[in-house]
């Protein structure tokens, strides 16, 4: 394992060769893609001799802790990484850098309960929509999906005032330490949450799939370098970490 890795990195260091330049990049990343970029960032800044530095920020909403609240502030950002969904919404407010969006790769919406606790049957939709009845307490990203789930998903299911009593915004972290009862998020961040196993997939009928993009800030002083990191994160270099934490890549049409 340990040679394969290391054969990885040397091909995508003469890969990238050509364009190497040396940087501090600032990056904001949403928690649905985080996962696989954390794994795979060392790699980068060894091979690139570029240092990133990342912050944390919710794709969408209205807390000051989303990526465009900070954008907005002012929070040093040469690339941002969420939802599609909140690309398009950096996309209208002028701070992108025109053309350089990109989608890197998509991850369902699933369902997570506490480790030794009972699995709920969500294999078709009223079972699914029976063990949210049944769940004293539920809880979502107040982000791209938890847009979703209160505005179409659980209107649509019927629930959405029985669901809206006992849900939370707190997300998986809550379902560990047994302070709520399931969460609904994108596998991607349920995957490996400590304390926590993922049930299963949201049913196909009620499904949405979280694209995850790329794209540097309008502004950014290290153009160059942004452009080189996130065409590592679009590699074929990083699709083992992809598959490790429940995300692949967004199909071509």
């Amino acid at each position: 394992m340990f040679f394969k890795k290391a054969v990885l990195a040397v091909t995508f260091f003469l890969w990238m060769a050509p364009a190497t330049v040396f940087a501090q990049l600032h990056v904001i990343s949403s928690g649905g893609f985080r996962g696989a970029y954390l794994a795979v960032l060392p790699t980068f800044e060894a091979t690139t001799h570029i240092t990133v530095t990342t912050a944390a920020g919710a794709s969408q909403g209205d807390g000051p802790s989303t990526i465009a609240a900070q954008l907005r502030r002012g929070t040093p950002a040469d690339v941002v990484i969420l939802s599609k969904e909140g690309l398009e919404d950096l996309i209208r407010e002028g701070r992108i850098a025109a053309g350089t969006g990109i989608d890197l790769a998509q991850s369902p919406l699933a369902v997570a309960v506490r480790t030794g606790t009972a699995r709920p049957d969500i294999s078709t939709v009223a079972g699914f929509r029976d063990a949210l009845l049944r769940a004293r307490s539920v809880t979502h990203q107040g982000s791209t999906t938890g847009i979703y789930m209160e505005t179409v998903m659980f209107p649509r299911l019927g629930i959405a005032e029985d669901v809206g009593r006992k849900l939370s915004s707190v997300g998986v972290p809550a379902v560990a330490r047994g302070d709520v009862e399931i969460a609904l998020q994108p596998l991607s961040e349920l995957i490996h949450a400590p304390g926590a196993v993922v049930v299963g997939n949201v049913p196909a009928e009620l499904q949405f799939t979280s694209v995850f993009s790329a794209a540097i800030v309008a502004g950014s002083e290290h153009v160059e370098a942004a452009r080189q990191l996130i065409a590592y994160l679009a590699s074929r270099f990083v699709d083992a970490a992809l598959e490790d934490n429940g995300l692949e890549r967004v199909p071509k049409h």
